[in-house]
């Protein structure tokens, strides 16, 4: 469902809503497809909203949304259930490359409305 429109340079941003707030479980990642992309959507203690990509740049598989949640020093952080590289849940940047090239993964701004949790799309 399309919540508002914008265009924003040469690029077009949408709102899509994407579940309920109460379709998510507190620290449970889950996964939504937009297209052929996968997204994993956390909710955190403090209500805090997330979205990032599914799919974990060192493995290939996407396993993002089946990660722990946790935190180091005050960023929220999601480890991958594959080899365990930490990401924060605000910028996508991994905490723990583990010696491999720095990687992260794609963070689409969220905001909720009412009790819709939406995320802003770009095409």
């Amino acid at each position: 469902m399309t919540v508002v429109e914008a265009m924003t340079g040469a690029r077009r941003h949408t709102w899509l809503r994407l579940c309920a707030v109460s379709d998510l479980e507190v620290e449970r990642g889950r996964a939504a497809l937009i297209g052929s992309t996968q997204v994993a959507l956390f909710l955190l203690r403090d209500g805090a909203l997330h979205a990032v990509s599914n799919l974990d740049p060192y493995s290939g598989a996407n396993v993002i949304s089946r990660g722990i949640v946790g935190t180091r020093a005050d960023a929220p952080t999601i480890a991958s259930p594959m080899y365990k590289h930490v990401f924060d849940l605000r910028t996508g940047v991994c905490l723990d490359p583990q010696g491999k090239e720095p990687a992260h993964l794609r963070v689409w701004p969220v905001a909720r409305r009412g009790e819709e949790l939406c995320i802003r799309w770009e095409e």
